[in-house]
């Protein structure tokens, strides 16, 4: 026979944490729904996000390099994955609810537009006037509004659980600012996981990227990079010679273990420091509990400068992405002046939202081939750019 719905929840309340959350105790859905007869709540999020048209279109979608520069590199969907998986390895450590970690990683960059932070830093100077644009509020926006596909109510109709994980999702360089039904300080642990793993995906696989595209040189982290150093004289130490592709590729899964195992070290202690019984003990602190131990913190910050000096700011990265954030700019003035080009969905959310933030919508849910694709159809132009 297989596990019900109840069995399932029964398993979490006696496997997980007190502070974990359980789906049988979740605040709920905006929407009643009858539950599913084999899945948690938690379980079915999981599933609506990952069959929805927004994450299948992070698979065109900018993470550093355009789409389309290298089969090698990552997409915000290939990213996205990776943020997935080292979530739920952080919440089965520390017996939190990991389908839970699990989904909001999964659809914690579904509002992200193409190209990059730099097409989200077009959109917003375009809002600037209309409420700005910001892509976790857009993530949110996305699972509440703007996916279309269920007959009994617009969005996915996701648990509160989850929602909160997307509107208070924070990195070192994402900061929303948070609505009045997500007010505590912090998220559930759930979510605080899915925010630190966000960071480990993201700094370690943009070295891997870097080197794969040779715009970052081993030599040069050896020497300047502490993370880098450390998990590279481990490598050589434990497996001497190793080709170079190996060696790097392992040096940054290295990099990412230690990560791991640094942050579920550090937060067991603060746990156990805090002495929290229940997941909303953990939301009422001041600071969230999930965290590096501060000789990582520094070395990840340091991490952060080196990539912004010697990758995402180098010609090669940010020429074609300002080329192309500038054809989305032109793209956007032009629809603005032309709405009858939009789709008919877009067309029917200006009668509610207004001309600017359906359009804003429109072009936010575009992948980097498509705003070149409608680029070349309106503008009778053909383009030819990717990463050099």
């Amino acid at each position: 026979m297989p596990y019900t719905r109840e069995q399932l929840e029964e398993r979490e309340r006696l496997t997980l944490a007190p502070y974990a959350e359980k789906s049988a105790f979740s605040r709920g859905r905006v929407h009643d729904e009858v539950p599913a007869e084999w899945r948690t709540d938690f379980q079915r999020d999981h599933d609506r996000v990952i069959h929805s048209r927004a994450f299948r279109r992070l698979e065109y979608k900018t993470q550093v390099f355009l789409n389309g520069s290298g089969d090698h590199l990552r997409t915000r969907l290939t990213h996205t994955i990776e943020v997935a998986s080292i979530a739920r390895n952080i919440a089965m450590a520390l017996g939190l609810n990991e389908e839970l970690a699990e989904t909001i990683a999964l659809a914690h960059d579904l509002g992200h537009p193409p190209f990059g932070h730099r097409g989200e830093d077009c959109l917003d100077c375009l809002m600037k006037e209309d409420g700005g644009f910001e892509h976790n509020m857009q993530s949110l926006r996305i699972v509440e509004y703007l996916e279309r596909k269920y007959p009994q109510f617009v969005g996915l109709n996701l648990c509160w659980e989850v929602r909160e994980g997307l509107a208070k999702h924070q990195t070192s360089y994402d900061h929303p600012e948070w609505t009045s039904q997500f007010s505590t300080p912090n998220p559930s642990l759930e979510a605080q996981v899915a925010d630190i793993a966000d960071e480990i995906a993201y700094y370690s696989h943009d070295l891997d990227d870097g080197l794969d595209a040779q715009l970052l040189k081993e030599s040069d982290l050896e020497k300047d990079v502490d993370i880098w150093k450390q998990a590279s004289r481990q490598v050589r130490q434990d497996y001497n010679a190793l080709p170079d592709e190996t060696r790097c590729y392992f040096i940054t899964r290295c990099i990412i273990d230690s990560q791991v195992k640094d942050v579920v070290r550090t937060t067991e202690a603060a746990i156990q420091e805090a002495d929290i019984r229940t997941p909303d003990e953990a939301r009422s602190l001041e600071k969230p509990l999930v965290r590096y131990s501060p000789e990582n913190r520094e070395m990840n910050l340091a991490l952060r400068t080196y990539l912004y000096e010697n990758l995402y700011y180098s010609p090669e990265v940010e020429i074609p992405n300002k080329r192309a954030t500038d054809l989305m700019e032109q793209l956007f003035t032009y629809l603005l002046k032309h709405p009858e080009r939009l789709p008919e969905l877009s067309q029917e959310a200006i009668q509610t939202d207004g001309l600017k933030r359906a359009l804003c919508d429109h072009i936010a849910g575009m992948t980097d081939r498509s705003v070149i694709l409608e680029y070349e159809r309106l503008f009778h132009s053909r383009l030819n750019f990717m990463r050099y």
